[in-house]
């Protein structure tokens, strides 16, 4: 049935049975050796794998996603945004060795990513990427970081919104709020700081000091609502440095928290529920959580990665059941549905907006609108597969004419798909002014419940990298997507740049029992 089966033929090593969907040829990598072989993505049992075929190395199967209908629902948004029209490498040795962005990319920047450190205040078992273990300092200096910053705002045809700092743990730079300050300056409009917290339950001035710089988000590391699962990917129990730090960061007026908790079975997919419920309750200042379920960085045998890997929609699964169903599996959609309306908004406003468009099974996403106390699914306040197939129909309307009739015969179309008045003053809000800034108070009616399932040697899938819109910037000028970027390049990279680790150049790590001891003693007080 494939090149990848009929290898498996010649050498003998054909398994029983065969597999029950043929889904499509890709390429992949060789967890060992990291070499572009072929793979075969395929359906069997209700799930779907991806198996491959090293010549030095032997065949390798892993899970791709958990259930084969989710699988098929998300193709219906394979939906292609813009490229870049100036990638910044060109093709020589092939997808995915040439990032940079090469010309066969098929996505744009919407987030950027820089890492300011590979310094950190925590020694977490699930992490490899800290100097302590990788044994040198990365640390970009502040001009080579302005000069990926302005690399960045030169992307064309649309430069990224949003810029994310991370590490590393990059609140150890004390220079963090003037790169933030200056990134806002160069024309980014959103920003945000990926943290595990501590710095910010240590120091409440420290969150005044960033929201005076206007950093617009705060991504903090959040793997449950108990001691428990911090002790498994921490090495230490965390819960009240989390509670601290989102107080802190409350009173800094900061309404812009996203949970993030790394997802791994049988350590915290029990609490995916009471994570959700947290997030709701504390919608004044909490506006996302965006669960990551676990990559594995370097080698792990089959056995343990089914006894961790979790998949997204196992995820979807989880939060129906332990959400008592306020939120269906069926709620959740590719964020590559959001394709049209970015199209809508660049014809409306005959202005670039960026495209959503990464791989349709790279994240799911779904709403849960706030009218006052009341929770509901975004479901219950507008028809959502109506709008999307509003957006198309005004899409092309506007393509064709271009007129003032035909904008407002596509925003009434739009809007009889929206049930609930608050909900359509905010879409119209975003649909007559046609820029991030309305998006985002919209955005801010309503939490979002989302996943990134960011790959790793074994389940690799070229298609899914050329489409990635998540990017790291490096200090030689390259843009590189995200999982290529913690697959294949960042040692290299960091190794280019890296400076002798000296002892007095390694963060200590954090004093995590010292701290929580004083929370306790302030909150008995």
């Amino acid at each position: 049935m494939t090149l990848l089966r009929s290898r498996r033929k010649e050498k003998g090593v054909e398994p029983p049975g065969t597999p029950e969907i043929f889904i499509k040829d890709t390429e992949s990598l060789c967890p060992e050796c990291l070499k572009v072989i072929p793979a075969t993505v395929y359906g069997e049992d209700g799930k779907v794998y991806i198996t491959k075929i090293c010549p030095e190395h032997g065949e390798v199967t892993d899970i791709y996603w958990g259930d084969y209908s989710d699988y098929i629902r998300a193709e219906a948004y394979n939906d292609l945004g813009a490229k870049l029209t100036n990638p910044r490498t060109q093709v020589n040795e092939g997808c995915p060795h040439d990032c940079g962005i090469c010309t066969e990319h098929q996505s744009h920047t919407v987030l950027a990513l820089i890492d300011v450190t590979n310094r950190c205040n925590l020694r977490c078992p699930i992490c490899f990427a800290h100097a302590g273990a990788a044994g040198y300092l990365y640390e970009p200096s502040k001009e080579q970081i302005l000069g990926m910053l302005k690399n960045l705002m030169a992307n064309d045809p649309v430069p990224p919104p949003a810029v994310q700092f991370s590490g590393g743990e990059p609140t150890v730079r004390e220079d963090l709020p003037a790169l933030i300050e200056a990134a806002m300056g160069m024309g980014f409009v959103h920003s945000q700081v990926s943290t595990n917290g501590i710095r910010m339950a240590k120091d409440p001035d420290y969150c005044w000091a960033l929201k005076k710089v206007r950093l617009s988000t705060v991504y903090l590391q959040f793997d449950g609502v108990t001691p428990e699962p911090y002790m498994a990917t921490r090495g230490a129990d965390l819960l009240d440095i989390k509670m601290r730090a989102i107080r802190n960061l409350k009173a800094a007026d900061f309404r812009s928290i996203v949970l993030v908790p790394v997802l791994v079975k049988g350590v915290n997919d029990h609490q995916v529920g009471d994570i959700i419920r947290f997030a709701i309750e504390n919608r004044d200042c909490i506006r996302s959580v965006n669960f990551q379920p676990v990559s594995f960085t370097g080698r792990i045998d089959r056995r343990q990665r089914e006894r961790m890997r979790i998949t997204i929609p196992e995820l979807m699964r989880l939060a129906e059941e332990q959400t008592d169903g306020l939120i269906g599996r069926d709620e959740w959609y590719p964020v590559s549905s959001t394709v049209p309306l970015c199209q809508f908004l660049t014809s409306a406003k005959d202005e670039k907006f960026v495209d959503l468009s990464p791989h349709q099974h790279c994240g799911m996403g779904t709403y849960m609108f706030m009218d006052g106390d009341r929770v509901t699914p975004l479901s219950e306040q507008m028809n959502i597969e109506g709008f999307l197939d509003s957006l198309s129909t005004a899409n092309e309307q506007l393509l064709q004419g271009r007129t003032y009739r035909a904008r407002m015969t596509a925003v009434s179309g739009l809007l009889r798909n929206v049930r609930f008045r608050m909900l359509k003053n905010f879409i119209s809000a975003l649909i007559y002014r046609s820029d991030y800034h309305s998006l985002d108070r919209l955005h801010h009616n309503m939490v979002l419940i989302s996943a990134m399932h960011f790959m790793d040697a074994y389940n690799f899938d070229l298609d899914r990298v050329r489409r990635c819109v998540i990017h790291y910037a490096v200090p030689d000028g390259r843009i590189i997507p995200f999982c290529a970027m913690n697959t294949l390049h960042r040692r290299s990279i960091e190794q280019k740049y890296a400076r002798l680790l000296e002892a007095d150049k390694l963060t200590p790590l954090f004093d995590v029992d010292g701290l929580r001891d004083k929370l306790k003693r302030e909150a008995a007080s």
